[in-house]
């Protein structure tokens, strides 16, 4: 297997939802697409918003399910300000923040919110990365 992602589909309770947290909040770059998906473009990877119920058929599995999913989506900006004012705007937005942006102990600043779905963010200034 080659080393990328190409696509990250999220499983959504409300896709008009989700798809304005996505769109008009963190100001992703929206495709166009049929009504029951919304894809974004995010360099060489793309997000997709599926119901859930879709999603966990198409993968022959149930819906069913809450609590930590054992994963985090992650977004690195230039500055701890950077962090705290996009942490200020998900909440606006309804997001949860579960964690402010803090100092971290590999030399960062980050922070961590959900989506109205319940995935879980951080929010992360790294001096150290490269992709920003």
């Amino acid at each position: 297997m080659e080393p990328r992602i190409s696509l990250i589909t999220l499983g959504v309770s409300d896709l008009d939802r989700a798809t304005r947290f996505y769109e008009e909040c963190l100001g992703l770059p929206r495709l166009e697409t049929p009504p029951t998906v919304t894809f974004f473009e995010l360099g060489k990877t793309w997000l997709a918003l599926w119901s859930r119920e879709s999603l966990a058929a198409d993968a022959g599995l149930s819906a069913e399910g809450s609590g930590f999913p054992g994963f985090a989506l992650a977004h690195n900006v230039r500055s701890p300000a950077e962090v705290d004012a996009l942490l200020v705007r998900v909440a606006a937005y309804g997001a949860k923040v579960t964690k402010p942006g803090q100092p971290t102990d590999w030399g960062g600043y980050s922070g961590y919110f959900t989506d109205p779905d319940g995935f879980l963010w951080e929010v992360a200034h790294n001096p150290s990365f490269p992709h920003v």
